[in-house]
């Protein structure tokens, strides 16, 4: 069913509302599901709602999304579950008593292992949820020879060893370079001050200038590995926290994306090894062009972390987040909070580039405040400092993902870059959005996706093609089916890996759900900023994937991995408010 390009004649619609077609509209008195929904949920949030009130969204959520441990469960040892010989023996602290764990272990969620059919072995043996699938009757495991000699090898890079991580931990691992850097630079801070007669000048003070050193009173290093790709004319898939995972980019990959990225990793996390911090480095072997990003505040604690993903990562660049708002980095001096401070910008960013072999690029914001735009002021520092890319997401932090995002000032930011190539961002959701600013506008020399990409990730797809694609319901559960199958062999298929893929595919769909079938629409294409009417899909899967209900998503979820537990809650990370 195609779309109209044009208004129909007569047609209403509220200030910010998507134009759907009248048949598929649902009368706003009969829509009441979703508020009797929500109200024992914000009945129970409030009575949670304890001390000082804080601002922000889901300022309660953590817990309610942890699985809670099963009552007597038993931890069967990984060794025994695959049929090997435990080598800790008895100092093992998990159950070797295969008996008890099978009588305790909850049902498998299906015949097929999805590792098993990919590796022609599992891993996870015995505790992997599909176990059945591989497992005899004496309760050994299966291992199809054939499917291992074809099986391709290991196709996740950057993955950190145990003895890595320990010594992070305990601080044995060097970062000469950074250290050297850090030498010079105070060494040339130091004879710049005493030039100008201002050596006690504090640094608070000189951040107050617009102006920052000029390129050639600062060290400098020969280049190696840089220059290699050329970014313009590139999708890029934005780096996007907890929704942005590997499984995730696969998928986009898939549609055709080019350039992908890590999710924020926090400097200070990953020169202190921990686990969860050094997991977001890893990379698949579709990423052809990845790069990590990084979020800090420190010159010398960023630079370390740089330094350690350039000696240790397999990556193609490494990005500065300076465009992140949330409370947690800006009040901590990261993130968008960079932007009031271009001295501190540049000696992170020339510690970055001094300190790691592969580009350096930076993400940042219009600035903080909604009408105080910095980012003109900055861009030919990025460009004559050496940093391989810029985008420029177009909004102040005070904005967040609210507003329309302003892409002339995106051009005029251009039209300064010289010779770096600068990206824009906000608000692409169509082909139609993506090369009206690439060709018709020409304001940037690139665009990176977010939102779009995670509210329909075929986006890419539609741009390399140049068309709307009207695609079925069917088409996409089984985009979604490909995720639980890519999550499964990231996250793993026993009990905990299980949670884990539907945790994130449920933090996806509270962005999938607000896709709006082209079929329905009276025009095209659909925009990010308008909010739909309560509608009714063309069948009834289209309808549930629609739905903007948690509950509904959970039953998505049981469709591709089984039952939830009994006492399973999720509450989403992101409420978007970005209609507004």
């Amino acid at each position: 069913m195609a779309a109209e390009t044009q208004a129909t004649e007569g047609q209403t619609t509220s200030r910010g509302e998507a134009p759907i077609k009248p048949e598929y509209v649902i009368q706003r008195e009969v829509n009441k599901a979703a508020a009797t929904e929500a109200a024992p949920l914000a009945e129970e949030e409030s009575k949670r709602d304890t001390g000082e009130k804080k601002s922000g969204q889901n300022k309660k959520r953590a817990a309610k999304n942890k699985p809670k441990p099963r009552q007597n469960a038993v931890r069967l040892c990984r060794s025994v579950a695959i049929g090997e010989e435990c080598p800790i023996g008895a100092a093992c602290k998990s159950s070797h008593d295969v008996a008890a764990f099978m009588e305790k272990k909850e049902p498998d969620l299906g015949s097929q292992c999805p590792i098993f059919d990919e590796f022609g072995k599992c891993v996870f043996g015995l505790r992997c949820r599909y176990a059945m699938a591989h497992t005899t009757a004496e309760f050994t495991q299966v291992v199809d020879d054939e499917k291992v000699q074809k099986a391709q090898p290991n196709q996740v890079l950057n993955q950190m060893s145990r003895d890595m991580q320990i010594r992070l931990r305990k601080r044995l691992e060097k970062f000469p370079r950074t250290q050297e850097f850090d030498v010079q630079w105070q060494a040339s801070m130091k004879d710049k001050d005493a030039q100008a007669g201002s050596a006690n000048t504090e640094e608070a003070a000189r951040d107050a200038q617009d102006d920052t050193v000029k390129t050639e009173q600062a060290p400098k290093r020969q280049r190696k590995a840089r220059g290699r790709i050329d970014y313009r004319g590139k999708t890029y898939l934005a780096p996007l926290t907890t929704v942005g995972n590997l499984p995730f980019r696969r998928v986009c990959k898939g549609f055709g994306v080019n350039i992908t990225c890590s999710e924020m990793a926090i400097a200070g996390n990953i020169i202190q090894g921990q686990g969860s911090e050094l997991a977001l480095l890893k990379r698949h072997a579709s990423e052809d062009i990845f790069g990590v990003q990084l979020a800090g505040n420190r010159a010398d604690i960023v630079g370390k972390a740089a330094e350690f993903v350039s000696n240790n990562c397999d990556v193609d660049f490494i990005d500065l987040n300076m465009g992140c708002p949330i409370d947690m980095a800006f009040n901590n001096g990261g993130g968008s909070a960079l932007l009031a401070h271009p001295r501190k910008i540049e000696r992170i960013v020339r510690t970055m580039l001094a300190a790691t072999d592969c580009d350096i690029t930076v993400k940042f914001r219009t600035g903080i405040s909604r009408d105080v735009n910095v980012a003109h002021k900055l861009v030919p520092q990025f460009a004559s400092w050496g940093t391989a890319l810029g985008t420029l997401h177009g909004r102040s932090r005070q904005q967040r993902y609210t507003k329309v995002a302003d892409w002339d000032y995106i051009g005029e930011c251009q039209n300064v870059a010289e010779t770096m190539p600068l990206f824009g961002g906000g608000d692409v959701m169509s082909w139609e959005d993506y090369w009206g600013h690439m060709e018709t506008q020409k304001q940037c020399d690139g665009i990176m996706i977010g939102r779009g990409a995670l509210i329909k990730p075929w986006l890419f797809r539609e741009i390399e093609e140049r068309r709307v694609w009207d695609i079925s319901a069917s088409e996409r559960l089984d985009i979604l089916r490909q995720f639980t199958r890519f999550g499964m062999e990231h996250w793993g298929t026993d009990t905990q890996g299980i949670a884990n893929v539907r945790r994130y595919l449920l933090e996806w769909q509270s962005f999938l759900h607000r896709y709006i079938p082209a079929g329905i629409l009276e025009v095209l294409p659909q925009k990010i900023n308008e909010r739909p009417p309560p509608f009714v899909g063309r069948n009834d899967l289209e309808t549930l994937l629609s739905s903007p209900l948690a509950s509904d998503w959970v039953k998505i979820s049981e469709m591709l991995l089984g039952p939830v537990p009994d006492d399973f809650t999720f509450v989403p990370k992101h409420k978007s408010n970005s209609y507004e």
